[in-house]
């Protein structure tokens, strides 16, 4: 059964992991720590401003 959404959870999940993808795949696996470390500190940064 299909219903009109505003929100898509699965379109969503893909287009992050699409841009994540994009963003690290000529990137060494130390830079792909720091990636995700980098974006760790944002979320949590984010996180606590809410």
């Amino acid at each position: 059964m299909k219903t009109n959404k505003n929100f898509d959870c699965v379109q969503m999940m893909r287009d992050i992991r699409t841009k994540i993808y994009e963003d690290i795949k000529n990137m060494s696996s130390e830079q792909i720590l720091e990636y995700i470390k980098k974006g760790e500190i944002e979320f949590e940064r984010n996180l606590a401003s809410h």
